[in-house]
């Protein structure tokens, strides 16, 4: 049996025991809009509240990106410090219900995978993604802003200190082939081989026991939530720069910015 939810920017559908989340703005490389994460966390409430769904799948329409961030454009109204806090509180408390998911959840990655794309992603128990994608958050040469600690923990967490800070200071993006080695890629797999590569890493897990995934899941979690410190200073400080509001502006004049450290 097979349902449809959602709206034209994020498609969730259920087939059986799955739960798929498309993000569906492919021309815009699926960069996430205000309504697009509010869908997610109603997909997300969803898994939980169907006893039928066993596993979620977070998927991007097309053949360029998973998740291309958050619409740059959505940020053009920010007026200082105050309204970055906000926005890494709404981000947060998606990606933070998508760990949650009762169920094991899969991010299937073609393309690129950065910035909330690359939190969405990292709160996913699994990712599975072709050599080709790409994996980053790129902001110290795009806008100049900063993560949330959340997120930051997040990155440290699954690729630890080290890489957390050449991907970030370098605004490096890892390749398919080098998120896997580092181990946050769980399964690698040609374009053409993705969908079946999923099909059969999904038919494992809902072959396996639930109330073991669930408390490996929850186990997991608690540590790498433990001790999370504020980082709201860090936040406001970075949203709130001329940096960042003249980063905005170029972005949208299709130039680039020019970085004044204040």
């Amino acid at each position: 049996m097979t349902s449809e939810r959602g709206t034209d920017e994020l498609i969730t559908v259920a087939e059986g025991p799955v739960l798929t989340v498309t993000f569906n703005r492919p021309e815009q490389r699926n960069a996430m809009t205000w309504d697009m994460y509010d869908g997610l966390y109603a997909a997300c409430e969803r898994a939980d509240a169907d006893p039928g769904i066993r596993a979620m799948v977070l998927r991007g329409a097309g053949e360029q990106a998973f998740v291309a961030g958050t619409d740059i454009g959505q940020f053009a109204d920010f007026a200082g410090g105050f309204d970055g806090v906000e926005y890494e509180r709404r981000i947060e408390r998606v990606i933070e219900r998508i760990a949650d998911v009762t169920v094991p959840t899969v991010a299937a990655v073609r393309g690129v995978c950065v910035g909330g794309g690359l939190a969405i992603a990292a709160a996913c128990d699994l990712r599975i993604a072709t050599p080709g994608s790409r994996f980053g958050v790129p902001i110290a040469r795009t806008l100049g802003n900063c993560l949330s600690m959340n997120t930051y923990n997040l990155l440290v967490f699954h690729l630890g200190p080290a890489r957390t800070l050449d991907l970030l200071l370098n605004a490096r993006l890892y390749s398919g082939s080098e998120a896997h080695a580092a181990g946050f890629v769980a399964e690698l797999a040609e374009p053409a081989e993705l969908d079946a590569v999923l099909g059969r890493a999904i038919q494992r897990l809902l072959g396996h026991a639930p109330i073991t995934m669930w408390a490996t899941k929850r186990a997991v979690h608690r540590l790498r939530r433990a001790g999370v410190p504020t980082g709201d200073d860090l936040v406001s400080a970075a949203f709130g720069s001329e940096d960042f509001q003249q980063a905005v502006r170029a972005f949208a004049e299709k130039r680039r910015p020019e970085w004044r450290g204040r």
